[in-house]
């Protein structure tokens, strides 16, 4: 799967889709799904333009690769998920059912998940 400057991901980075964003910075930006699949339901990408997580892992930087880390925790913090728990989960490629071709992970949580939920 190669990039797609028009995806809907890259879209909202360049401002031309609003986002309900939760957290921005130099590497990522974390906003609200428009169709939750549980009571919090954010979305966090890279602002860089990666496709997957092999993507990203090859050829992000150190500092794209830690601030993305850095930042899914502060979201999961910041949203209040600590304590009770959380999923982080990343579609990749067709069998994985990822729709949006840039890296984007899930983080669900503010209710009891279960072994699995589905994110179609």
């Amino acid at each position: 799967m190669s990039y797609d400057d028009n995806n809907i991901f890259a879209k909202i980075l360049r401002g031309e889709i609003p986002c309900k964003k939760v957290h921005e910075d130099d590497f990522t930006l974390a906003f609200h799904d428009i169709n939750p699949q549980a009571p919090v339901h954010v979305l966090v990408i890279p602002k860089g333009k990666y496709v997957s997580m092999a993507d990203f892992s090859a050829k992000a930087s150190e500092a794209e690769i830690a601030g993305f880390i850095r930042a899914v925790g502060k979201v999961a913090r910041d949203l209040g998920l600590e304590e009770e728990g959380y999923r982080v989960l990343a579609n990749i490629g067709a069998n994985g059912g990822q729709e949006v071709p840039h890296l984007h992970v899930h983080i669900c949580g503010g209710r009891k998940l279960g072994r699995m939920i589905h994110l179609a």
